[in-house]
């Protein structure tokens, strides 16, 4: 189905500096243009995504913040950076709790994240393990550890109650049910993609990425479109 439904607050958690523009930054575009707050969260710093010689994890690290900064700038979301190692990411209970407290801080009406149980999306591809944990640990700190009340008393303690996500948006997945319409923010994307001068070289990304989201619009009439797997965890009484 296509979705007009625009979240309150949403959170998009990701492993990487440019894995939201690559993927989802249609949609947060979209949602901004219609009044909703959003934070990303990247996991790690990207910080040895470079085969440039003499490069050094520490000054990529920096690179890659200032660039995922400028691309959110772009759609109008802000950033909140989590500084884990590229490349070792794993779905701990420590990270997990890390999310939580942002979670239960922010309180989004709707989280964004990747298929944890995404390994093959092309004949060509093996899908980064980064992503698969991220998104795994982004469904493990929605559902249920961040609304059990009584789980992480020293974050309840600091004013930091349960809350319950509304809606996960699962980007990248199998049985997609949700389409949303980027044709009007797909140039945004676009642009936000390219502040990611360190990942992308001289490689200009608007023929790949109109060609990737065209595919996906054209199975429901749009021009262009992001597509999720959107589970719901409780209904809103006034969602369109």
């Amino acid at each position: 189905m296509s979705s007009n439904f625009i979240p309150q607050r949403a959170m998009f958690i990701y492993a990487h500096p440019d894995d939201i523009e690559f993927g989802v930054a249609g949609t947060a575009a979209k949602w901004i243009q219609g009044g909703s707050e959003i934070v990303y969260v990247l996991l790690t710093d990207g910080n040895v995504g470079s085969h440039e010689a003499g490069m050094l994890p520490e000054e990529l690290a920096r690179i890659r913040r200032e660039e995922q900064t400028a691309a959110a700038e772009v759609v109008g979301a802000s950033c909140i950076f989590l500084g884990h190692d590229d490349g070792l990411l794993q779905p701990t209970l420590e990270i997990r709790k890390e999310l939580v407290r942002l979670i239960r801080s922010f309180r989004p009406v709707a989280v964004v994240c990747g298929d944890p149980t995404l390994y093959f999306p092309s004949d060509n591809y093996i899908n980064h393990p980064d992503h698969r944990a991220a998104a795994q640990l982004a469904l493990d700190a929605v559902f249920p550890a961040s609304e059990m009340a009584m789980l992480y008393p020293d974050l309840a303690d600091e004013g930091l109650s349960g809350h319950k996500v509304n809606f996960v948006y699962v980007n990248r997945g199998e049985e997609n049910n949700t389409y949303i319409d980027i044709s009007g923010t797909i140039d945004l994307k676009i642009k936000a993609l390219r502040q990611h001068k360190s990942q992308l070289g001289d490689w200009d990304p608007e023929e790949r990425i109109k060609e990737w989201n065209s595919e996906i619009g054209n199975k429901v009439g749009f021009e262009y479109a992001e597509a999720f797997r959107r589970i719901t965890l409780k209904p809103l009484d006034d969602e369109e």
